[in-house]
């Protein structure tokens, strides 16, 4: 590995692994995101704060660092963006200052694939939105559009992608394990209705 690649990673790393959810819930007075809901650092379960200001604010954070990770790494080392991409999304998912205890990486993965292949992202929203509308089940809409990715990167011709994609997408879903064990047995909750 050279040492473009290690600085694109931990670059990635790190600014994947600021836990915004924490950070965000803990400035405002609703104390430790960790104690409330599922225990989660994302926005779904700050939401479950009560505070839909503080749940968007997460969500739109835990994309940016995707996507500044994503950019950085164009800017200054080009050729390693791929490395940063994968720091990020691990970052979010397994950050060192919380025991490795992180999200679940949907909003991460999407800000990751926004300036990497747009139009992937574009369907990755679609189907996220939607399927929060329809459902609203946000471990079966995060699911669904982590799946999506690399599916769109094949279909859009972007084989060279679709191998990280896929395994960025298999990471999401291993974080939803537990969401999927619910699911099966009836007891995930529902946005707006039962938490």
């Amino acid at each position: 590995m050279t040492a473009e690649m290690l600085f694109a990673l931990a670059l990635g790393y790190l600014l994947g692994s600021i836990p915004f959810g924490l950070l965000l819930t803990r400035m405002s007075g609703k104390g430790d995101i960790r104690d409330i809901g599922s225990g989660n650092i994302g926005a779904t379960n700050v939401l479950r704060t009560g505070s839909k200001g503080l749940a968007a604010a997460t969500l739109i954070l835990d994309a940016l660092k995707g996507t500044a990770a994503v950019l950085i790494a164009r800017a200054y080392v080009p050729d390693a963006v791929s490395f940063a991409a994968a720091g990020a999304l691990v970052g979010h998912l397994y950050p060192v200052w919380l025991k490795f205890r992180g999200g679940k990486g949907v909003a991460t993965l999407f800000g990751i694939l926004a300036p990497l292949l747009p139009l992937a992202a574009l369907v990755y929203l679609l189907i996220w939105v939607w399927l929060l509308l329809i459902v609203r089940i946000s471990s079966v809409a995060g699911i669904v559009a982590a799946v999506s990715a690399p599916l769109s990167a094949a279909l859009a011709g972007r084989l060279d992608l679709m191998p990280m994609l896929l395994g960025f997408a298999l990471l999401v879903v291993w974080k939803h394990l537990p969401n999927i064990a619910r699911l099966k047995a009836g007891t995930e909750p529902r946005i707006g209705r039962d938490g």
